[in-house]
């Protein structure tokens, strides 16, 4: 892993959307958008309902995790595989959520600029975060996770 990266690891992955989403708002910033009053009330419904799908999704995937006393740190090792739940649809609840709620973010705020940053987000996660989590589930369920694996796909 490259200093960056590596360095990025120890920042929690909520915070990696945080951090995407407000790169994206600086040039948001400088930029005066005008929507027609019903375009504006499409995109805060619309941004209504993703955020609030995406923070329903990611507290429930986190609210497992918690009742099941295990990490939600990447790299460290988990107490126990959870399976339940939205783990059933997709390994990944946790950033399906947080993505959800970034894409309703974006257009509560009627902000496009950000949306340039979520694909390097989830490109992030999908080639370094989520390999390091799925390289300790299975050293420490070496049966379960991989017949998990063929049960339930990474995203949807």
């Amino acid at each position: 892993m490259t200093s960056p990266t590596r360095l990025l690891m120890h920042v929690p992955v909520p915070w990696v959307f945080v951090l995407a989403y407000l790169i994206g708002a600086i040039p948001e910033h400088f930029q005066h958008r005008v929507l027609s009053p019903q375009t504006a009330q499409i995109t805060t419904i619309v941004g209504s309902i993703l955020f609030a799908l995406g923070a329903l999704v990611a507290g429930w995937g986190l609210l497992l995790f918690r009742k099941a006393n295990t990490t939600t740190v990447p790299g460290k090792l988990s107490a126990q595989l959870v399976t339940r739940g939205p783990y059933r649809f997709t390994r990944n609840p946790m950033y399906i959520g947080l993505t959800l709620a970034y894409l309703g973010e974006a257009a509560l705020l009627k902000q496009i600029w950000p949306l340039a940053f979520l694909p390097l987000t989830i490109a992030y996660l999908n080639w370094t975060v989520i390999p390091v989590e799925e390289a300790k589930l299975r050293e420490v369920f070496p049966i379960e996770y991989p017949d998990y694996c063929s049960r339930v796909r990474r995203w949807l």
